[in-house]
């Protein structure tokens, strides 16, 4: 009889278990990034941003650990670390890449072009979802593109002033990538090789009298110590980096938390634009004030006419005929870059 009994409440209380919610298995995503965690720029300031947005919006049930500062995977080596699953999420400077992500650095065979960040970013969400080759790329790697983060409006800054294009005669000028060699050499400035670390001793040493950048990576870099003058060359917002995910990451996500991770992307791009702008307006006070950086105004026409040089043109035909070749539409995509 005691044991009947015994049967019965075991019955009863496995009953109860089972018809108890089941707490959902909590997972920790691992974002691997080269930006320090104390940069406190945009850059720095919307990955957090994004991290607190994730945990938030999956209500406390998942989490992104952020390894900063290159500790786990140098800038040359994010690419390949976050196909192989080392990283679930992390940000990739595209444009040092240019022979696996050619579609995805559109943008750096069109400079100057007249968009905006937050324009850009909008657009690559936009040729993403219209150009399923865009994504095929970067699938290729075991990658995928959740958000997009242009660098800011970019200029010159230089250790003199320059007014016009007379002025840019003869200057040297910090090159790199695919547009800029072929649009300096048109403006009748020499083209010079130096990477962002090596720039600030280049401008101090006089080995280069200018750099393309924005207010806010020149503040960063410090460069604005040793180049004075900012010139408001319009050479429209560059592009910058893709915060991506490993694809099978990515493809295991149940319904739910993927579409918290394709709105996020979608969110991003504004809430990084809004700190973007916030520190160009910082910089420019500064600029005013202490730092002592002279702003000054280019002709838009000079750099118009510029443009129609035919190695400006050259390096456009090549991202054309690249594209073209994939089956993309490219004259849809270079509308929206015409200066």
């Amino acid at each position: 009889m005691i044991r009947s009994y015994l049967k019965t409440v075991r019955a009863s209380l496995l009953g109860i278990a089972l018809t108890l919610p089941v707490a959902a298995h909590a997972t920790t995503y691992k974002w691997i990034t080269f930006k320090p965690q104390g940069a406190g720029d945009a850059q720095a300031i919307s990955t957090q941003w994004f991290v607190d947005e994730f945990k938030k919006r999956t209500g406390g049930k998942d989490d992104i650990q952020v390894f900063w500062g290159g500790s786990v995977a140098k800038t040359g080596e994010i690419p390949d670390s976050l196909a192989a699953g080392v990283g679930d999420f992390g940000d990739i400077i595209t444009p040092y890449f240019p022979d696996k992500f050619p579609l995805n650095n559109a943008v750096g065979f069109f400079i100057p072009q007249p968009n905006s960040t937050l324009k850009i970013a909008e657009l690559m969400e936009e040729w993403h979802k219209k150009y399923p080759q865009f994504d095929a790329e970067l699938a290729r790697y075991n990658l995928k593109a959740i958000g997009y983060r242009p660098l800011e409006d970019y200029g010159l800054l230089c250790t003199k002033p320059v007014k016009s294009v007379s002025d840019l005669k003869g200057l040297r000028i910090r090159s790199y990538g695919f547009a800029y060699p072929a649009l300096i050499e048109a403006l009748g400035a020499t083209p010079v090789s130096i990477n962002t670390a090596e720039a600030y001793e280049a401008l101090e040493r006089s080995i280069i009298d200018c750099t393309p950048i924005g207010p806010a990576l020149a503040r960063g870099w410090k460069y604005d110590e040793v180049a004075k003058y900012y010139i408001e060359m319009p050479l429209g917002a560059s592009f910058g980096h893709l915060i991506a995910m490993n694809l099978d990451s990515y493809n295991g996500l149940d319904d739910a938390t993927k579409a918290v991770v394709d709105k996020l992307g979608e969110d991003y791009a504004v809430e990084y634009s809004k700190l973007l702008d916030e520190d160009t307006a910082k910089v420019l006070e500064m600029w005013k004030g202490e730092l002592g950086v002279t702003v000054m105004p280019f002709p838009r026409d000079e750099l118009a006419k510029v443009v129609e040089d035919p190695r400006v043109q050259a390096v456009r035909k090549q991202w054309i005929d690249r594209a073209t070749a994939e089956g993309v539409p490219a004259e849809e995509i270079v509308d929206e870059l015409k200066f």
